[in-house]
């Protein structure tokens, strides 16, 4: 885990198959899930976020789990197995996108990334304001730039027209000759542009 960058402090080592395993057999739980939370140790938190229920989520809520993020593992299982799945994902995605925190401003992009593979119909254009933030992104960062990145290549992979949009935003962001901007431009144009896509 320490090797991935993952906060070791208050872990136990559980592999994420075994997470999800006792996620099922759990069952969808809030209560449990704020119980969990609030014990501190990493996995319980991975747990808690794979067996809380997205309506039962408070903004406020949302906002203090968002501030005990301590590694990207946490982070984007948080925000892409129950944050957006929330009444409050699009709001939370530009508000913490804009936040100084390392990992409240990932969550912010990671949310992005998360909606454009799990909200199947939302219109394009919620996802070109995504754009507008992802362009005047240049932290440099390695776990913001990360999700910065992958938010761009998720909305560019959600239709035509995303991908175009998404390509010219690369083609600005990589103008702004920061190595963490090349970077992001570099390495999603690599897929944007790609067969495949």
């Amino acid at each position: 885990m320490a090797r991935f960058g993952i906060n070791i402090e208050k872990a136990f080592g559980i592999s994420m198959p075994l997470l999800r395993n006792l996620a099922k057999q759990t069952g969808k739980d809030h209560n449990l899930a704020l119980e969990l939370w609030r014990s501190g140790y990493h996995e319980a938190r991975i747990l808690a976020a794979l067996i809380d229920e997205p309506d039962s989520v408070t903004e406020k809520q949302m906002d203090k789990w968002v501030k005990d993020f301590d590694s990207w593992d946490l982070c984007d299982q948080c925000c892409g197995k129950l944050f957006d799945k929330t009444p409050f994902a699009y709001l939370k995605a530009f508000e913490w996108s804009r936040r100084k925190e390392e990992y409240v401003k990932r969550a912010g992009f990671v949310m992005m990334a998360s909606l454009a593979v799990h909200d199947k119909i939302a219109d394009d254009s919620r996802f070109i304001k995504f754009l507008i933030i992802i362009k005047g992104s240049d932290d440099e960062r390695n776990f913001v730039r990360k999700a910065v990145n992958w938010a761009l290549r998720q909305i560019g992979k959600r239709n035509k027209y995303l991908n175009k949009e998404a390509v010219k935003t690369a083609h600005e962001i990589s103008k702004k000759g920061s190595k963490s901007a090349k970077w992001i431009a570099a390495d999603a144009l690599k897929e944007l542009i790609s067969t495949p896509v």
